[in-house]
């Protein structure tokens, strides 16, 4: 009986949903006023994860990820003071934003060897550590860190944040203090083990499949604070940029460089194969190992695994390095060639060609900003990859830097912040042509 009542609730709240989006669209309005109008759109190009429909004085945001439906009513209309909803399946937000907090806890997934997207997935079933910060570079971008008000960790790979933070313009929380986060009007997160509030809107480019359909998540912040001209402008000219990079290195060679991402764990080392990865290399005008090998998983403690490990190295020119380390700082060259456990390394032409990189160039204690300004502005990373695959050395990569040259990352701090942070920053265009 009681689970025929919950599915006609359910069932009600449905249609209850549909007849209120049909009075917005028809009949919002303040103090029987004239209609007010959403100002601009942003339509959704290659993301596949969250969708935005426009209504006259409302959006509606349908998140893939968590399922649910994000209702955003603009502050200026009558509906706003008077509707509220937070079910399992519909959230309401005022917007634009007055203020939001943003998860910072910063936790590598690959230290389970788990992709994000797979980590996003199985975190909704089963306990695992949350899957990494939001990217506070979206924010950056759109012009929004003066309405950041709460952090959850001071590990941010931002140094105009961290210097926000230190000047006691955005609080630290504990993201269980329950009580503090009911205070903001939105809290962005990814961490699908903390139990959703009514705030709470979950952020989640890495669960795309490509690099930009992970920028084009700046959309989904930009709706909640009515600014999708600006969302519109910066990824169509981080995907500008990032095509005409592409082009001109499909175009300009036939020479493809076999890439390998691996990372080491407790004796073992793995090719990586995360699909957005997979087209950096592409798209840099490479060719990925994992095509051409059958084995993906190698202990360097069995000689059989070791010997087919070393075989498989010999026929690649470029590593990247992802062993998780909390320490960017003392991973060397040695490092890595105490792993591999190889002892002769005469045919590793990606030593010999000093070709061995980590992404872990620009970090602040335990966050990369690999995490952060590489997934807002992919042709960064495309450019790094190039100039990895077709040395010139007349660039300076970003977010990877040379293991084999003993090159040493940076540590991430607010006095490196040197742009008024009460305007939006520009996204870096590489040149291209």
């Amino acid at each position: 009986m009681s689970s025929m009542a919950s599915a006609s609730s359910s069932c009600w709240h449905q249609i209850l949903f549909f007849f209120m989006v049909v009075w917005l669209l028809n009949c919002g309005s303040i103090n029987g006023a004239s209609t007010v109008k959403v100002g601009n759109f942003s339509k959704v190009e290659d993301a596949v994860d969250f969708h935005i429909y426009y209504g006259q004085t409302f959006k509606v945001i349908k998140n893939a990820i968590d399922s649910q439906s994000y209702l955003l009513l603009q502050s200026n209309s009558r509906i706003a003071s008077r509707t509220k909803y937070c079910t399992s399946r519909i959230k309401s937000f005022v917007i634009p934003l007055s203020n939001y907090s943003v998860d910072t806890d910063s936790f590598p997934v690959n230290y389970f060897f788990l992709s994000p997207v797979l980590c996003l997935t199985l975190s909704f079933f089963v306990l695992l550590p949350p899957c990494g910060e939001i990217p506070v570079s979206f924010l950056e971008l759109l012009g929004l860190v003066g309405r950041l008000k709460g952090i959850t960790s001071e590990s941010v790979a931002s140094e105009c944040v961290l210097k926000l933070y230190q000047g006691g313009q955005i609080e630290m929380f504990n993201k269980t203090d329950d009580q503090k986060l009911a205070q903001f009007t939105a809290h962005f997160f990814s961490d699908s083990n903390q139990q959703p509030a009514c705030n709470f809107a979950t952020f989640a480019p890495f669960a795309e499949d490509t690099p930009l359909q992970r920028a084009e998540w700046i959309k989904f912040l930009g709706a909640f604070a009515n600014v999708e001209a600006r969302a519109n402008q910066v990824y169509s000219a981080v995907k500008e940029n990032y095509l005409c990079l592409a082009n001109i290195t499909t175009a300009r060679t036939s020479f493809k460089p076999i890439v390998a991402w691996m990372d080491y764990k407790d004796g073992v080392w793995t090719f990586t194969k995360d699909p957005y990865k997979l087209k950096y290399v592409e798209y840099a005008g490479g060719e990925n190992v994992d095509a051409s090998i059958s084995k993906n998983s190698y202990n360097v403690s069995n000689p059989d695994d070791l010997e087919e490990l070393h075989a498989t190295l010999c026929t690649v020119e470029v590593v990247i390095d992802e062993t998780l380390t909390f320490d960017p700082a003392n991973y060397t060259l040695s490092t890595f060639i105490q792993n591999l456990n190889v002892e002769d390394r005469s045919c590793f032409a990606f030593l010999t060609n000093t070709s061995l990189w980590r992404y872990d160039k620009r970090f602040q204690n335990y966050a990369l900003d690999w995490y952060n300004g590489a997934v807002s502005q992919p042709q960064l990373v495309l450019a790094d990859l190039i100039e990895a695959l077709f040395p010139t050395g007349n660039y300076t990569t970003t977010y990877f830097r040379n293991l084999a040259k003993e090159e040493k990352p940076s540590n991430i701090v607010p006095d490196m912040c040197n742009r008024d942070t009460s305007t939006a920053m520009e996204p870096t265009i590489v040149t291209c042509g």
